[in-house]
């Protein structure tokens, strides 16, 4: 690659209680781009999302950010250090509206005032139904409008690094492609995002790098290009083709 790396895991293992689930985890997250993460289910995705965001601590290795070694650090410590997660259950409050969902996700902000106005402006024309919902209870959104809010929390502010769990799950395919143009604006923006994705097609458009992972272990990486371009590697690596879910 030769972006420098913005993250780094280094040999990371996590256990969860009895459980070993990630068995010596490398990923190089290259700064500026767009990490994909595949994988079966059960393959440690998501524990490597959560063990990055310190809600689960890697028992052995490091997890490094920009230079700085956050494997031990507390999880409000690494959002202050301008990192975000958007977890597959999204993450929002049901019960506020979209407005104060976004206040509550702008750290820096007391009222709406203090939240930039350009930004929100872009958020807007990211995702219309924001501005379109801007008093509505966020748990009587779609669930595609949900997810446009867990997203639009996560970018509120600028961040180093995002994190995203699923962010196509159960999302109609008209909504998918307006999810891939909003990730197309963000990739444009320069924020280097870490995506957890079941669906290859929205992987294919969006990729820069790949990742690939199985029984907790990263067992290929390389340009998503790449993996896209080549079917007998996808059914080694995936049991299925991309070529079958365009």
């Amino acid at each position: 690659m030769s972006a420098d790396a913005l993250l780094t895991l280094a040999g990371v293992h996590t256990h969860i209680g009895a459980y070993h689930i990630l068995h010596g985890v490398d990923l190089v997250v290259p700064r500026g781009q767009l990490t994909m993460l595949l994988g079966r289910n059960g393959a440690g995705k998501t524990t490597t999302l959560r063990t990055i965001m310190g809600l689960w601590h890697a028992s052995q290795g490091t997890v490094t950010l920009d230079g700085q070694d956050i494997t031990r650090r507390a999880t409000p410590d690494i959002a202050r250090g301008g990192v975000a997660y958007v977890p597959e259950n999204m993450g929002i409050f049901s019960d506020l509206s979209v407005r104060e969902n976004l206040l509550l996700a702008a750290r820096g902000a007391r009222t709406l005032d203090d939240i930039d106005t350009e930004r929100l402006e872009w958020i807007f024309g990211l995702f219309p139904a924001m501005k379109k919902f801007w008093l509505h209870p966020a748990g009587k959104l779609s669930g595609g409008q949900k997810q446009m809010l867990a997203v639009s929390r996560a970018i509120v502010e600028p961040r180093q690094l995002l994190l995203i769990d699923e962010p196509s799950k159960g999302l109609a395919p008209a909504i998918i492609q307006n999810m891939i143009e909003a990730f197309r604006q963000l990739k444009a923006s320069q924020t280097t995002i870490l995506l957890v994705e079941q669906n290859f097609n929205f992987a294919r458009q969006l990729g820069d790098s790949v990742a690939v992972m199985d029984d907790g272990r990263v067992v290929h990486s390389g340009r998503m290009a790449d993996l896209a371009a080549d079917e007998e590697l996808q059914a080694k690596l995936l049991g299925l083709s991309l070529g079958a879910h365009q």
